[in-house]
């Protein structure tokens, strides 16, 4: 692919990434030339878990969030062809805008993260012979441009954003068949009177989804003012409400466990597939 035809409409032109200096890793990954690099995720071998086990092969796929590009090459690997989205450091993320807090300086650190992410994942396109595009700017406002996908997937966005039912609608206008959306639940915790009293937002959030209920946690704390890019954890009902309201209606969950920092912690996986409406 020339540069000329990917830099066509929406989709950001090619950049040439050399070394690991500068790239930042979201997940763990092996990289042909440049061996293992660190991340927070590391979800090798457990991917298809992950993305609920969807077929992939010959499949448009719109992606959500790629970071450094761990699951959209590795969606490329199965067969998809892949469209990843995500903003890059000109494009500032949804910070939680704390009352009195200066965020001057977050800011500009968060920018560099995301440039470093963005590096990560051009340098992964090439070391991965990869031929999947990615469009850079705001999710809850995917352009049209990109077109119809077969598939799209959320991989553990949905909590980093202000309005994550807008994020959803804007991607999965574009969407014909199935929607993957993957949240995160936390460590694996047991209830202890401190963090009843404290009311862990990670223990709030695995009670309601044992129950089935149609809930989210709001995570930020105004004492600690952290987290500060974290806005919600919801329950697997929650996020199938959601997808029904946009017609996707056919839903199946799955739970599942992957090592974040190296400690294990549970996510959940609903695949939902359309039963009404149409793209745009």
């Amino acid at each position: 692919m020339s540069a000329a035809e990917a830099s066509d409409g929406p989709y950001a032109p090619p950049r040439e990434v050399a070394g690991l200096e500068g790239c930042r890793w979201y997940h763990t990954m092996d990289v042909p030339g440049h061996g293992t690099v660190e991340g927070e995720w590391d979800l090798r071998g457990r991917v298809d878990q992950y993305l609920g086990g969807v077929p992939l092969a010959g499949k448009r796929v719109l992606e959500i969030g790629t970071a450094s590009g761990f699951l959209c090459f590795e969606m490329e690997r199965r067969g998809a062809e892949v469209v990843a989205f995500d903003l890059s450091a000109d494009h500032p993320l949804d910070i939680v805008p704390f009352a009195g807090d200066d965020q001057t300086g977050f800011r500009r650190e968060m920018s560099e993260l995301v440039g470093g992410l963005n590096d990560a994942w051009w340098l992964c396109h090439r070391a991965f012979d990869s031929s999947a595009r990615v469009v850079y700017g705001n999710a809850a406002n995917v352009p049209a441009e990109i077109g119809p996908v077969d598939v799209c997937t959320f991989g553990s966005v949905l909590l980093h954003v202000q309005d994550p039912f807008a994020v959803m609608a804007s991607a999965l206008r574009l969407t014909r068949e199935t929607a993957v959306v993957t949240e995160f639940l936390g460590p694996r915790m047991r209830p202890t009177p401190r963090l009843v009293r404290d009311r862990n937002p990670f223990l709030m959030i695995q009670a309601l989804a044992r129950l089935g209920v149609q809930s989210s946690v709001f995570l930020p704390d105004p004492r600690a003012m952290q987290p500060k890019t974290g806005w919600w954890l919801m329950t697997p009902a929650l996020v199938r409400r959601f997808l029904g309201t946009l017609g996707f209606e056919a839903t199946t969950t799955t739970r599942h466990t992957h090592l974040y920092g190296g400690v294990p912690h549970k996510l959940f996986t609903v695949v939902a597939r359309r039963t009404r409406g149409s793209v745009v």
